[in-house]
């Protein structure tokens, strides 16, 4: 049995939580188009609530319409506190000062039930005074697989109700009764969900990790125990072969979820080249179970992978592992501007790219998980967009740059030299003349210094082996005792020279 240590620090405080430096307002009009509705549908439980507070506090435009839709999810909670960080949220979005007209009294939009309020709270309590109940009941009479069972139902009620400092609580207390790796590997996608939830990025890997080994130990103890079944011929048994393509789903399934959690945690911590890999390699949807419409869709998982690819990989990568993709292309289905821009992308027409990112922009600052990166995702687009424009050219003008990509030849200046700057482009500007001109490389003289560097190296080469040559002719080489290995003769000539 594997041993783990469970880190209950990450719930104590939600600090941790990224936040964007300052509050962004997202438009709603014609040219940015957001359907509130639709974009909510997609999502169920604590997710859709966490994803309709924010669209509120983001969009002003339409908050009253995204809060009657979280308090009509709220209603359909057990935690009725989600309102207050509602009703704050709310404040927040009607002390916006570009509003067109002051946004009506929440209370005269989506009042809460408080009948509602008051009878959730009580059977909220009373189930909590149930479940510690039977738990002390377990304990006392030793019943292991109960104890651990106990442990869970509180973990998955407290999560319910919103204290996940006391669902990590008893989730950590499952390890203490886990008699399988199977028990093991349930605990860690349950903390998972807990650290997806809360948006804790940085400790996902180390459950992911630990889920990992715990799927691995169960693959081998059901590999293990299927070993022997088989006729007297030595061909496996119809069930056997059942149970192992059985075996082999579950594992899919478990493998995507961790896939989707590691890629979550690389985006959350800016890693966007580790993140594009992993949600390129996340499964079907069939496969990531409940977690569909409870942490992510699948139109997130489309809009995450393509924008993190194209900030982050060369076009070579974004042929073989994004086009060519046939699980990955179904999700971008959900989401269709997303094939729109990647095709106007390695069809290099840069000035539909940022149209299209400019169009959705609302959609992308309304996200949970994206909207603190949006800004730099975008950057990395368009920085790689300029440097890719630019390659077949000795010299181009920037009034020529500034019509494929939209901008004003100043835009076009300005983004040209930062990225000169920084290394990105090998060239300089005219500033006079608006021209960007492509440092010129004197292929020879590098070819030349590139075959004296190769020169060099042989010559050091040849010249340690004509010294070891000599040193073996005159004896004077030092040979290992018999029955001594090299890794012990290398110890006893370093204490050697030690002493």
């Amino acid at each position: 049995m594997m041993n783990m240590d469970i880190d209950e620090e990450p719930f104590q405080s939600t600090s941790t939580r990224p936040q964007r430096a300052t509050r962004v307002i997202a438009p709603v009009d014609e040219a940015h188009p957001f359907d509130v509705e639709s974009y909510i549908s997609n999502y169920s439980g604590r997710t859709a609530i966490d994803r309709l507070t924010n669209i509120v506090q983001t969009c002003p435009s339409i908050a009253p319409e995204a809060f009657q839709l979280a308090v009509q999810h709220i209603h359909q909670s057990r935690n009725p506190g989600l309102y207050q960080n509602l009703l704050s949220a709310y404040e927040n979005a009607a002390n916006s000062l570009d509003l067109p007209a002051p946004l009506p009294n929440p209370m005269e939009v989506a009042p809460l039930n408080m009948e509602w309020a008051d009878e959730t709270t009580a059977k909220n309590n009373a189930e909590r005074s149930k479940l510690e109940v039977e738990l002390r009941t377990y304990s006392n009479n030793m019943i292991k697989e109960s104890i651990r069972m106990a442990h869970r139902d509180l973990g998955f009620f407290y999560r319910s109700v919103g204290e996940y400092s006391g669902a990590l609580r008893h989730f950590a207390k499952i390890r203490e009764y886990c008699t399988t790796s199977q028990h093991i590997l349930d605990m860690c996608l349950s903390i998972l969900e807990l650290l997806l939830e809360q948006r804790h990025y940085s400790h996902i890997s180390t459950y992911v990790f630990k889920a990992e080994a715990a799927l691995e130990a169960a693959q081998n103890s059901s590999n293990t125990g299927n070993g022997g079944n088989g006729d007297s011929t030595g061909v496996p048994t119809p069930s056997v072969t059942t149970g192992k393509k059985k075996s082999s789903l579950e594992r899919q399934q478990v493998q995507s979820k961790l896939e989707l959690a590691t890629a979550l945690s690389h985006l959350g911590q800016a890693s966007y080249e580790k993140a594009a890999q992993s949600f390129l390699r996340i499964g079907p949807a069939k496969e990531l179970g409940d977690w569909i419409g409870t942490v992510v869709s699948p139109g997130d998982i489309a809009v995450y992978g393509t924008l993190c690819a194209l900030s982050a990989l060369p076009r070579s990568a974004l042929r073989s592992q994004l086009l060519h993709n046939a699980v990955f292309n179904v999700y971008i289905e959900q989401e269709p501007y997303m094939r729109e821009l990647i095709e106007a992308y390695m069809g290099s027409n840069f000035k539909t790219v940022l149209e299209l990112l400019n169009r959705y922009s609302t959609r992308h600052l309304i996200d949970i998980h994206l909207a603190p990166h949006i800004n730099e995702l975008i950057d990395q687009i368009r920085n790689w967009a300029v440097v890719l424009y630019f390659q077949p050219f000795s010299t181009i003008k920037l009034d020529r740059m500034s019509k494929a990509f939209g901008w004003t030849v100043e835009e076009v200046e300005k983004n040209v030299v930062q990225l000169i700057q920084n290394g990105s482009i090998q060239g300089r500007v005219d500033s006079q003349n608006k021209i960007l001109y492509a440092k010129k490389t004197d292929y020879r003289a590098d070819l030349f210094a590139r075959a004296t560097k190769a020169a060099t190296d042989i010559q050091a080469t040849n010249r340690k082996l004509l010294l070891r040559m000599k040193l073996q002719q005159a004896d004077l080489v030092i040979k290992s005792p018999k029955g001594t290995t090299s890794s012990a003769m290398m110890e006893m000539m370093a204490e050697a020279r030690m002493t």
